[in-house]
Protein backbone atom coordinates (compact mmCIF):
# COMPACT_ATOMS: atom_id res chain seq x y z
CA UNK A 1 0.00 0.00 0.00
CA UNK A 2 1.52 3.35 -0.27
CA UNK A 3 0.15 6.67 1.99
CA UNK A 4 -3.03 7.77 0.42
CA UNK A 5 -4.04 4.12 -0.36
CA UNK A 6 -3.52 3.67 3.37
CA UNK A 7 -5.20 7.16 4.08
CA UNK A 8 -8.45 5.96 2.34
CA UNK A 9 -8.52 2.40 3.81
CA UNK A 10 -7.94 3.58 7.38
CA UNK A 11 -10.76 6.26 6.35
CA UNK A 12 -13.54 3.61 5.23
CA UNK A 13 -12.56 0.63 7.66
CA UNK A 14 -10.99 1.64 10.71
CA UNK A 15 -12.20 5.46 11.31
CA UNK A 16 -15.27 5.91 12.93
CA UNK A 17 -16.91 8.54 11.07
CA UNK A 18 -17.23 5.68 8.32
CA UNK A 19 -17.54 2.74 11.00
CA UNK A 20 -20.10 4.22 13.27
CA UNK A 21 -21.36 0.50 13.85
CA UNK A 22 -18.41 -0.38 15.82
CA UNK A 23 -19.49 2.21 18.56
CA UNK A 24 -23.17 2.15 18.03
CA UNK A 25 -25.29 -0.92 18.73
CA UNK A 26 -27.39 -0.21 15.50
CA UNK A 27 -28.94 -3.56 16.43
CA UNK A 28 -30.81 -2.12 19.10
CA UNK A 29 -32.39 0.67 16.53
CA UNK A 30 -33.23 -2.05 13.96
CA UNK A 31 -35.18 -4.01 17.07
CA UNK A 32 -37.29 -0.73 17.93
CA UNK A 33 -38.24 0.12 13.94
CA UNK A 34 -39.38 -3.16 13.94
CA UNK A 35 -41.56 -2.60 16.45
CA UNK A 36 -42.38 0.67 15.51
CA UNK A 37 -43.45 -0.61 12.10
CA UNK A 38 -46.55 -2.10 13.62
CA UNK A 39 -47.69 1.26 14.29
CA UNK A 40 -46.53 2.79 10.79
CA UNK A 41 -46.43 -0.14 8.40
CA UNK A 42 -43.76 0.52 6.01
CA UNK A 43 -43.32 4.03 6.65
CA UNK A 44 -39.69 3.61 7.22
CA UNK A 45 -37.87 3.05 3.29
CA UNK A 46 -34.06 3.97 4.33
CA UNK A 47 -33.28 3.55 8.03
CA UNK A 48 -29.87 3.83 9.70
CA UNK A 49 -28.77 0.19 8.45
CA UNK A 50 -29.15 0.96 4.94
CA UNK A 51 -25.80 2.97 4.57
CA UNK A 52 -27.18 5.90 2.79
CA UNK A 53 -26.43 9.46 2.51
CA UNK A 54 -30.03 10.41 4.94
CA UNK A 55 -33.09 8.17 6.43
CA UNK A 56 -36.56 8.14 4.04
CA UNK A 57 -39.86 8.15 5.64
CA UNK A 58 -43.34 7.97 3.88
CA UNK A 59 -46.12 9.42 5.97
CA UNK A 60 -48.57 7.25 6.30
CA UNK A 61 -52.20 9.15 4.99
CA UNK A 62 -49.74 11.45 2.94
CA UNK A 63 -48.77 11.49 -0.86
CA UNK A 64 -45.04 12.50 0.36
CA UNK A 65 -41.82 11.15 1.40
CA UNK A 66 -39.81 13.32 3.75
CA UNK A 67 -36.04 12.81 3.52
CA UNK A 68 -34.28 13.68 7.01
CA UNK A 69 -30.14 14.03 7.97
CA UNK A 70 -28.30 15.37 10.45
CA UNK A 71 -24.81 16.03 10.66
CA UNK A 72 -22.13 17.35 12.90
CA UNK A 73 -18.77 19.92 12.44
CA UNK A 74 -17.48 20.22 16.12
CA UNK A 75 -14.00 19.86 15.11
CA UNK A 76 -13.62 21.68 12.39
CA UNK A 77 -15.06 24.82 14.44
CA UNK A 78 -11.97 24.90 16.40
CA UNK A 79 -9.69 26.59 13.39
CA UNK A 80 -12.55 27.89 11.26
CA UNK A 81 -16.22 28.18 13.19
CA UNK A 82 -17.51 29.86 10.67
CA UNK A 83 -17.02 28.66 8.03
CA UNK A 84 -17.41 24.99 9.29
CA UNK A 85 -20.98 25.44 10.71
CA UNK A 86 -21.90 26.76 7.28
CA UNK A 87 -20.42 23.33 6.00
CA UNK A 88 -21.92 21.07 8.38
CA UNK A 89 -25.01 22.79 7.40
CA UNK A 90 -24.50 22.58 3.65
CA UNK A 91 -23.27 18.63 3.62
CA UNK A 92 -26.40 17.81 5.77
CA UNK A 93 -28.50 19.62 2.83
CA UNK A 94 -26.38 17.70 0.15
CA UNK A 95 -27.36 14.47 1.59
CA UNK A 96 -30.97 15.12 1.53
CA UNK A 97 -30.29 16.07 -1.91
CA UNK A 98 -28.48 12.94 -2.62
CA UNK A 99 -31.64 11.01 -2.07
CA UNK A 100 -33.39 13.16 -4.26
CA UNK A 101 -35.63 15.51 -1.97
CA UNK A 102 -35.04 19.42 -1.49
CA UNK A 103 -34.37 20.51 1.63
CA UNK A 104 -36.74 22.57 3.30
CA UNK A 105 -36.21 23.33 6.98
CA UNK A 106 -33.27 22.80 9.43
CA UNK A 107 -32.73 22.57 13.29
CA UNK A 108 -29.23 23.62 15.09
CA UNK A 109 -27.62 22.36 18.32
CA UNK A 110 -24.81 24.83 19.47
CA UNK A 111 -22.82 23.75 22.89
CA UNK A 112 -19.63 25.56 24.04
CA UNK A 113 -17.95 27.37 26.76
CA UNK A 114 -20.22 29.95 28.91
CA UNK A 115 -19.89 32.94 26.52
CA UNK A 116 -17.58 35.11 28.70
CA UNK A 117 -14.63 32.37 28.56
CA UNK A 118 -11.42 32.96 26.33
CA UNK A 119 -11.10 30.96 23.19
CA UNK A 120 -8.23 30.01 20.53
CA UNK A 121 -9.43 30.25 17.06
CA UNK A 122 -7.06 29.04 14.60
CA UNK A 123 -4.56 26.26 13.77
CA UNK A 124 -3.48 26.01 17.85
CA UNK A 125 -6.99 25.91 18.85
CA UNK A 126 -6.41 22.36 20.18
CA UNK A 127 -3.50 22.94 21.83
CA UNK A 128 -5.23 25.59 24.17
CA UNK A 129 -2.39 27.99 23.17
CA UNK A 130 -0.76 29.84 20.11
CA UNK A 131 2.23 29.29 18.74
CA UNK A 132 1.67 29.86 15.03
CA UNK A 133 0.82 33.76 15.52
CA UNK A 134 -2.14 33.45 12.95
CA UNK A 135 -5.10 32.52 15.75
CA UNK A 136 -6.98 35.31 17.45
CA UNK A 137 -8.15 34.98 20.96
CA UNK A 138 -11.74 35.99 21.29
CA UNK A 139 -14.88 35.19 23.82
CA UNK A 140 -16.96 32.15 23.23
CA UNK A 141 -20.02 34.29 22.67
CA UNK A 142 -18.40 35.74 19.59
CA UNK A 143 -17.44 32.37 18.74
CA UNK A 144 -20.93 31.54 18.96
CA UNK A 145 -21.92 34.48 16.73
CA UNK A 146 -19.63 33.11 14.07
CA UNK A 147 -21.03 29.28 14.25
CA UNK A 148 -24.39 30.70 14.04
CA UNK A 149 -23.77 32.95 11.49
CA UNK A 150 -22.30 30.26 9.21
CA UNK A 151 -25.82 27.88 9.64
CA UNK A 152 -27.94 31.34 8.94
CA UNK A 153 -25.63 31.91 5.50
CA UNK A 154 -26.18 28.45 4.35
CA UNK A 155 -29.36 28.29 4.92
CA UNK A 156 -30.53 31.54 3.40
CA UNK A 157 -27.98 30.39 0.29
CA UNK A 158 -29.93 27.24 -0.11
CA UNK A 159 -33.44 28.44 0.68
CA UNK A 160 -33.67 26.68 3.61
CA UNK A 161 -36.03 27.48 7.04
CA UNK A 162 -34.34 27.66 10.24
CA UNK A 163 -37.19 26.30 12.36
CA UNK A 164 -35.56 25.88 15.87
CA UNK A 165 -32.74 24.04 17.41
CA UNK A 166 -30.87 23.87 20.70
CA UNK A 167 -28.44 25.49 22.55
CA UNK A 168 -26.52 25.14 25.71
CA UNK A 169 -23.17 26.73 27.60
CA UNK A 170 -22.32 24.16 29.82
CA UNK A 171 -19.27 22.74 27.68
CA UNK A 172 -15.83 22.62 29.28
CA UNK A 173 -14.16 20.60 26.14
CA UNK A 174 -12.06 22.76 23.79
CA UNK A 175 -13.93 21.47 20.64
CA UNK A 176 -17.59 22.50 20.49
CA UNK A 177 -20.91 20.92 19.73
CA UNK A 178 -22.32 22.16 16.19
CA UNK A 179 -25.22 19.89 14.80
CA UNK A 180 -27.52 20.48 11.99
CA UNK A 181 -30.55 18.50 10.98
CA UNK A 182 -32.18 18.71 8.12
CA UNK A 183 -35.29 17.94 6.59
CA UNK A 184 -36.74 17.94 2.76
CA UNK A 185 -39.62 16.42 0.64
CA UNK A 186 -38.87 13.59 -2.12
CA UNK A 187 -39.23 15.56 -5.75
CA UNK A 188 -37.93 12.44 -7.58
CA UNK A 189 -40.42 9.12 -8.33
CA UNK A 190 -38.62 7.14 -5.38
CA UNK A 191 -35.47 7.42 -3.23
CA UNK A 192 -31.88 7.76 -5.33
CA UNK A 193 -30.00 5.37 -3.31
CA UNK A 194 -25.97 5.45 -3.01
CA UNK A 195 -24.77 1.75 -3.85
CA UNK A 196 -23.68 1.20 -7.23
CA UNK A 197 -26.27 -0.92 -9.55
CA UNK A 198 -24.94 -1.91 -12.92
CA UNK A 199 -21.45 -3.04 -14.33
CA UNK A 200 -21.02 -0.46 -17.02
CA UNK A 201 -23.06 3.01 -15.46
CA UNK A 202 -21.00 5.96 -16.06
CA UNK A 203 -19.80 7.92 -12.96
CA UNK A 204 -20.76 11.85 -13.45
CA UNK A 205 -19.26 14.62 -11.21
CA UNK A 206 -21.24 17.90 -10.47
CA UNK A 207 -19.01 20.82 -9.45
CA UNK A 208 -14.98 21.87 -8.97
CA UNK A 209 -12.55 20.16 -6.22
CA UNK A 210 -10.28 22.26 -4.74
CA UNK A 211 -7.33 21.35 -2.17
CA UNK A 212 -9.64 22.55 1.06
CA UNK A 213 -11.13 19.88 3.61
CA UNK A 214 -7.76 17.66 3.15
CA UNK A 215 -8.45 16.83 6.61
CA UNK A 216 -7.55 13.32 5.93
CA UNK A 217 -4.28 13.76 4.38
CA UNK A 218 -3.86 15.37 7.15
CA UNK A 219 -4.36 12.68 9.43
CA UNK A 220 -2.06 10.41 7.27
CA UNK A 221 0.58 12.76 7.65
CA UNK A 222 0.60 13.83 4.13
CA UNK A 223 -0.06 17.67 4.11
CA UNK A 224 1.70 19.61 7.51
CA UNK A 225 -1.73 21.68 7.95
CA UNK A 226 -4.91 20.65 8.35
CA UNK A 227 -7.15 23.62 5.59
CA UNK A 228 -10.98 22.46 6.24
CA UNK A 229 -13.57 22.87 3.81
CA UNK A 230 -14.50 26.68 2.86
CA UNK A 231 -18.04 27.36 2.42
CA UNK A 232 -19.21 27.60 -0.65
CA UNK A 233 -22.95 29.14 -0.69
CA UNK A 234 -23.49 30.53 -4.56
CA UNK A 235 -21.84 27.15 -5.57
CA UNK A 236 -24.04 25.18 -3.14
CA UNK A 237 -27.01 26.93 -3.81
CA UNK A 238 -26.12 25.76 -7.87
CA UNK A 239 -25.08 22.46 -7.28
CA UNK A 240 -28.41 21.89 -5.79
CA UNK A 241 -30.19 23.23 -8.72
CA UNK A 242 -28.09 21.20 -11.22
CA UNK A 243 -28.64 18.03 -9.20
CA UNK A 244 -32.31 18.57 -8.94
CA UNK A 245 -32.55 19.14 -13.02
CA UNK A 246 -30.56 16.18 -13.88
CA UNK A 247 -33.02 14.10 -11.36
CA UNK A 248 -36.23 15.47 -13.60
CA UNK A 249 -34.36 13.39 -16.67
CA UNK A 250 -35.28 10.34 -14.44
CA UNK A 251 -32.13 8.76 -15.79
CA UNK A 252 -30.24 8.53 -12.79
CA UNK A 253 -29.36 5.01 -11.08
CA UNK A 254 -27.59 5.78 -7.95
CA UNK A 255 -26.36 9.09 -6.22
CA UNK A 256 -24.24 9.95 -3.15
CA UNK A 257 -23.36 13.73 -1.82
CA UNK A 258 -19.16 13.60 -1.76
CA UNK A 259 -18.73 14.54 2.28
CA UNK A 260 -15.77 12.97 4.05
CA UNK A 261 -13.05 11.81 2.15
CA UNK A 262 -14.11 13.02 -0.65
CA UNK A 263 -14.25 11.34 -4.03
CA UNK A 264 -12.92 8.10 -3.30
CA UNK A 265 -14.52 7.24 -0.58
CA UNK A 266 -18.12 8.24 -2.45
CA UNK A 267 -16.64 6.27 -5.20
CA UNK A 268 -15.66 3.32 -3.14
CA UNK A 269 -18.47 3.22 -0.97
CA UNK A 270 -20.84 3.16 -3.57
CA UNK A 271 -19.21 0.28 -5.45
CA UNK A 272 -18.66 -2.02 -2.36
CA UNK A 273 -22.47 -1.27 -1.15
CA UNK A 274 -23.56 -2.29 -4.33
CA UNK A 275 -20.94 -5.38 -4.83
CA UNK A 276 -18.90 -3.91 -8.07
CA UNK A 277 -16.10 -2.02 -8.36
CA UNK A 278 -15.07 1.18 -10.07
CA UNK A 279 -12.51 2.82 -12.62
CA UNK A 280 -12.02 6.35 -12.43
CA UNK A 281 -9.86 8.73 -13.88
CA UNK A 282 -8.94 11.79 -11.80
CA UNK A 283 -7.85 13.96 -14.50
CA UNK A 284 -10.86 14.26 -15.67
CA UNK A 285 -12.32 15.86 -13.09
CA UNK A 286 -13.13 19.64 -12.81
CA UNK A 287 -10.41 21.18 -10.32
CA UNK A 288 -10.28 25.11 -9.27
CA UNK A 289 -6.83 25.50 -9.36
CA UNK A 290 -4.33 23.80 -11.95
CA UNK A 291 -1.22 23.08 -9.23
CA UNK A 292 -3.97 20.68 -7.30
CA UNK A 293 -2.01 17.84 -6.60
CA UNK A 294 -4.15 14.29 -7.85
CA UNK A 295 -4.30 12.96 -4.34
CA UNK A 296 -6.05 16.25 -3.59
CA UNK A 297 -8.24 15.58 -6.03
CA UNK A 298 -9.04 12.25 -4.80
CA UNK A 299 -9.47 12.56 -0.90
CA UNK A 300 -10.22 16.35 -0.58
CA UNK A 301 -13.97 17.30 1.13
CA UNK A 302 -14.02 20.49 -1.09
CA UNK A 303 -17.96 21.33 -0.91
CA UNK A 304 -20.77 22.17 -3.05
CA UNK A 305 -20.33 18.32 -5.48
CA UNK A 306 -22.60 15.35 -6.04
CA UNK A 307 -21.63 11.77 -7.80
CA UNK A 308 -24.32 10.56 -9.95
CA UNK A 309 -24.18 7.34 -12.04
CA UNK A 310 -26.31 6.71 -15.12
CA UNK A 311 -26.78 4.22 -18.25
CA UNK A 312 -24.23 5.03 -20.95
CA UNK A 313 -27.01 5.94 -23.34
CA UNK A 314 -27.79 8.61 -20.92
CA UNK A 315 -24.53 10.23 -19.69
CA UNK A 316 -25.22 13.26 -22.58
CA UNK A 317 -29.02 14.03 -21.83
CA UNK A 318 -27.73 14.07 -18.06
CA UNK A 319 -24.23 16.12 -18.54
CA UNK A 320 -26.48 18.71 -20.74
CA UNK A 321 -29.30 19.63 -17.69
CA UNK A 322 -26.40 19.54 -15.04
CA UNK A 323 -24.76 22.43 -17.47
CA UNK A 324 -28.00 23.88 -18.17
CA UNK A 325 -27.49 25.57 -14.50
CA UNK A 326 -23.81 26.95 -15.22
CA UNK A 327 -22.24 23.93 -13.13
CA UNK A 328 -19.19 22.07 -14.20
CA UNK A 329 -19.38 17.90 -15.18
CA UNK A 330 -17.68 15.53 -16.55
CA UNK A 331 -18.01 11.60 -16.85
CA UNK A 332 -15.02 10.71 -14.97
CA UNK A 333 -15.54 6.58 -14.96
CA UNK A 334 -17.30 4.02 -14.44
CA UNK A 335 -18.85 0.82 -12.75
CA UNK A 336 -16.67 -2.16 -13.06
CA UNK A 337 -17.76 -6.17 -11.94
CA UNK A 338 -14.49 -5.81 -10.40
CA UNK A 339 -13.72 -6.24 -5.93
CA UNK A 340 -11.57 -2.96 -6.04
CA UNK A 341 -11.59 0.20 -7.12
CA UNK A 342 -9.00 1.68 -9.26
CA UNK A 343 -8.26 5.71 -9.38
CA UNK A 344 -5.56 6.81 -12.05
CA UNK A 345 -4.75 9.99 -12.87
CA UNK A 346 -3.58 10.15 -16.93
CA UNK A 347 -1.10 6.94 -16.91
CA UNK A 348 -0.68 6.88 -13.69
CA UNK A 349 -1.99 4.74 -11.45
CA UNK A 350 -2.72 6.27 -7.78
CA UNK A 351 -4.66 4.35 -5.54
CA UNK A 352 -6.08 1.15 -5.39
CA UNK A 353 -8.62 0.16 -2.76
CA UNK A 354 -10.12 -2.95 -2.06
CA UNK A 355 -13.80 -3.47 -1.16
CA UNK A 356 -12.38 -6.31 2.01
CA UNK A 357 -9.05 -5.15 3.00
CA UNK A 358 -7.23 -7.78 4.56
CA UNK A 359 -7.21 -8.73 7.81
CA UNK A 360 -3.65 -8.28 8.35
CA UNK A 361 -4.45 -4.74 6.45
CA UNK A 362 -6.86 -3.50 8.94
CA UNK A 363 -4.84 -4.38 12.10
CA UNK A 364 -1.72 -2.65 10.81
CA UNK A 365 -3.92 0.37 10.08
CA UNK A 366 -5.82 -0.01 13.45
CA UNK A 367 -2.07 0.70 15.66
Amino acid sequence: MNRIEKALIHALFVHLHHNADKAIDFGMFKRVNQNVDSVWPGALLVGPDANDDAAVINIPGCDCLVVGKMESHCSPCVPRPYDSAATGAGGAMRDVVAMGARPIFALDFIGTRPPEEEVIVGPCGFDGKCTCGKCVTMTSQERINLMLKGIADMCQAMGVFVAGGGFSTSFSDIVPAMVVSVTGKLVTEKPLTKPAKSAGDKIIIIGETGNDGNDTLYRAGLVPVMYPAEALFNEERNTMEASLAAFATGKIKACSDLGAAGLGAAVCESARFGGLGARVDLSKVPVKTKDIMPEEIFICETQARMLLQVATEDVEEVLKAIRSKGVAAEMIGEITNADENIFTYEDKTIAVIPNHPSAEILAELSK
